[in-house]
Order: C-alpha cells, then sequence, then structure tokens
C-alpha cells in the first residue's frame, strides 16, 4: 500500500484499511471466532475494539467480541465509565476483574513492568479458557513490534519479534494483534478525532522504562520514516522463520520476553 494512500486517507479510513489487511493476510479472524479483547482503557487497546467491531461487514466473518479489563491494586488514571460507554455504543460486552499484581509479590521481590504483565496475561488466558474464549486480541501496533524485535536483538542476541498470531500448543487460545501494520501515531491521531482518552499507565514502576529509549534510538535510525518502518516489518517476515507468526507455543510466548510479556505459563492455569 503506497504512500499516497496514507497522505490522503482519513485516520479513520487508515485504522480501517490497515486493520482489514492484518487480519487477512495473516488470518487473525476466522469464521465462528470468540475474540477477548484486552481493554487497558488506553488509546491503542480501545481503537482495536472499535476496528474489531467496524470491520465486521468488510471481512464478512462472524465472529463475536468481548472486552475485559484488568484492575491491578495500584493507581493509576483508567476511566472506567468513558470505556465501558465506548465499548456499549460499538456492541461489545464489557466486565472488569481486579487482580492483585503488588500482593502477589514474594517477600524481597521489587515491583516491575514485567511482572505486572506477567499477571495480567496469565488473567487474560485463565478467562479466556475458562469462559470459552480462542482468540485474545492485544493492542500493540508496528512500533511496539520492531521495538521489541530491537531490544531482543540488542540485549539478549535473539532474532524474536512480537508475533502478530501466535497459537499455543497446550491451550485452545491464540494471541492476535490486529493493529500491527499500524503506526503509533495513526491511532493517536484517530483517538484524538473522536475523543478516546489517552489513558497510560502511571505508576512509578515503569518511569524508567528501556522501551521509551529504543522507540528514540528507532526513529534516529529510520529518521522516523513510516516507509521506513513498513520495510522492517516485511523483513521480520522474509527470511527462513517468519517472526510474525508462531503456530506451534509450548506455553511461551515467543519474541515477547524482552517486551515485557509473560514468559512462561505452564503450572498458572
Amino acid at each position: 500500500m503506497g504512500g499516497r494512500f496514507f497522505r490522503s486517507a482519513s485516520a479513520e479510513q487508515i485504522i480501517r484499511k490497515m486493520v482489514v489487511k492484518a487480519t487477512l493476510e495473516r488470518s487473525l479472524i476466522e469464521e465462528g471466532d470468540k475474540i477477548l479483547v484486552a481493554a487497558s482503557g488506553g488509546k491503542d487497546s480501545t481503537v482495536l475494539a472499535w476496528a474489531l467491531s467496524a470491520i465486521k461487514s468488510a471481512l464478512k466473518l462472524d465472529y463475536e467480541l468481548e472486552a475485559i479489563h484488568i484492575k491491578a491494586d495500584f493507581p493509576n488514571s483508567f476511566d472506567g465509565e468513558a470505556l465501558a460507554a465506548n465499548l456499549a455504543s460499538w456492541g461489545i460486552p464489557y466486565r472488569e476483574i481486579e487482580v492483585p499484581v503488588v500482593a502477589r509479590l514474594k517477600e524481597g521481590r521489587k515491583m516491575n513492568c514485567y511482572w505486572c504483565s506477567t499477571q495480567r496475561r496469565t488473567e487474560l488466558l485463565k478467562y479466556a479458557i475458562e469462559n470459552g474464549f480462542n482468540k485474545i486480541a492485544l493492542g500493540h501496533h508496528m512500533d511496539d513490534i520492531l521495538e521489541t524485535f530491537m531490544m531482543n536483538m540488542l540485549n539478549s542476541g535473539k532474532m524474536l519479534a512480537m508475533p502478530m498470531r501466535l497459537k499455543y500448543a497446550k491451550y485452545p487460545v491464540t494471541l492476535i494483534r490486529p493493529l500491527a501494520y499500524l503506526e503509533e501515531k495513526q491511532i493517536i491521531k484517530y483517538a484524538d478525532e473522536v475523543g478516546i482518552l489517552k489513558t497510560t499507565c502511571t505508576c512509578d514502576f515503569g518511569a524508567n522504562s528501556h522501551r521509551k529509549e529504543m522507540r528514540r534510538r528507532i526513529a534516529e535510525l529510520t529518521r522516523d520514516s513510516p516507509d521506513a518502518k513498513r520495510r522492517m516489518m516485511e523483513a521480520l517476515a522474509s527470511g527462513p522463520k517468519d517472526l510474525l507468526v508462531e503456530d506451534s507455543t509450548e506455553g511461551k510466548c515467543v519474541g515477547d520476553d524482552a517486551a515485557d510479556h509473560i514468559e512462561h505459563i505452564k503450572g498458572t492455569l
């Protein structure tokens, strides 16, 4: 898809087009899917929920959507009423569950983003399995995926990315990332236009995230060029192994371990 489209299309058209493209190219959604949307209340997951509802007619697929918010035991700027109202207007059922993220820490351990994300992801998987969902939709976008790849390569010496489709071998659940072809700024533009609140994590534990530094370095490397970022995404899928798809994960989220996400869920479900 050429640069002319991105220059002339509206923010809504870009979101719809790129989510449909990602979904069809990577077979993210199939007939009869029951999809659980991980809703943080922020711009990414809220735009994701809207998009999955909005593109149903374009996909010509029958699938169910439900959104869930994992509420942790530390303060943040999450506006549950605003999120619930948006989701209701899009016909998406919504619920919240509370998780004692901080309280689960073992004595002597410090709270950090990785631990928080691990606990949230585990609860998502448990809820999905217990309630018959076969897909979990996450709001990660192109910038998240490129940052994860670079972090894994530079910090861990591994050629791993954050897959757009990740199917567990031991559990009847597949993770999907339909926003993968979108830059964060494209999501922000649409969120601003329709008044979606940009809630972010305000806890002190995430203040020194390595991800922010990697984002700065990628912007320097690409000169913040959308075309360069899209070529990087294409490169992740062009080698002997497609790094954007993982269909036989033995309980491990391949490529997510450097990106503050759950590494192992064995024995937790």
